[in-house]
């Protein structure tokens, strides 16, 4: 309920007003506002950002397996943000020299203008890339130079294996075919995205050994808009509405490659315990008692588990076991 002034308050509101004083108005401040572009607006909702977050998510662990097999040194890859911004605001954190692959990700649709992406590796991971694969510990010394030829050929090959590796994510939503368009190594004179355009910018933590560096993609925001609005969303809902259907399906594949397997099984007469001088001077006839009587059970298991037992005979001139009893066991 609304406060009610009293007289003399009112009043006293009046003469100010009058003279011209200025009336001190409430400290309590209203909720706080956010800065909003409209020269640029925000083009991906928070639904499309948990989209992408589970694409670049699988593509972070399987960049984590691709560099630890590369390098035989513990490498792990986290994505740390996704964030829409401006391509020079990008640009101009980069340093002169930098290593920077340009991705064709061949999308094959004429209605839609192919996205671009951009790897950009941070100087102290190319460095760590290219000391190691030439034989040293894969330690990093910051270099304020050019690449040469040589590390240029080397950061080649590992930006079209980094960039073959968005196939899997990005293949339920839609087919890619990604290929390295070119290697550029100053970014000043990079121009394959104009400076005042929107960007997503897609930022992966890599620690190798206990150096932690970044992965940067930069992906254009119209193109990668519409690929969204296409083919993602459509997809995503899709999955959503055959989840069922589709789990039923992998569970069937699953069991249907377990039914083809081969094990072995192994029968069990029984145990014993003899001792080293015992078992040197076994000779032919001797015999050894076992801990179970003649008309027992024998143990029939799969692997180190007790799965059946049974009587022991033989079939078709052959030992067999006939099944008398089944141990169900929690897998």
């Amino acid at each position: 309920m609304a406060e009610t002034l009293t007289q003399e308050q009112i009043d006293a509101l009046l003469n100010s007003a009058m003279s011209g004083e200025v009336v001190e108005t409430s400290d309590d401040k209203g909720p706080d506002a956010k800065l909003y572009d409209f020269r640029a607006p925000k083009k991906f909702t928070k639904e499309r950002i948990k989209i992408l977050d589970g694409i670049f998510d699988n593509y972070a662990r399987l960049l984590s397996s691709y560099l630890t097999g590369l390098l035989r040194l513990y490498c792990k890859v986290s994505l740390a943000s996704i964030e829409e911004q401006r391509y020079f605001e990008f640009n101009n954190a980069l340093p002169d020299y930098v290593m920077m692959g340009t991705v064709d990700m061949g999308i094959r649709d004429d209605d839609l203008e192919t996205p671009m992406t951009i790897i950009q590796l941070s100087n102290s991971l190319t460095y760590i890339l290219i000391d190691r694969l030439l034989g040293g510990r894969g330690e990093y010394k910051d270099a304020e130079r050019d690449f040469t030829e040589i590390e240029v050929s080397i950061m080649d090959k590992i930006i079209n294996n980094m960039a073959a590796l968005l196939h899997d994510p990005w293949e339920p939503y839609v087919e890619v075919n990604p290929n390295v368009v070119n290697i550029e190594t100053n970014s000043r004179v990079f121009s394959a995205v104009d400076y005042d355009d929107t960007v997503m910018l897609v930022c992966l933590e890599a620690t190798v050994s206990d150096t932690k560096t970044i992965i940067t993609l930069c992906i254009p925001a119209l193109s990668l808009d519409g690929v969204m609005q296409k083919y993602v969303s459509k997809t995503a809902r899709s999955t959503r509405k055959f989840d069922a259907v589709r789990e039923q399906e992998r569970r069937d594949n699953i069991m249907n490659a377990l039914n083809n397997s081969s094990l072995e099984i192994t029968a069990e007469l029984g145990k014993t315990t003899l001792d080293l001088y015992d078992v040197l001077n076994l000779q032919i006839d001797d015999i050894i008692p076992l801990d179970k009587s003649i008309n027992s059970n024998v143990i029939l298991k799969i692997g180190d588990r007790t799965w059946f037992d049974g009587k022991l005979g033989s079939f078709n001139q052959n030992k067999a076991v006939k099944i008398e009893n089944v141990f169900r066991i929690e897998v």
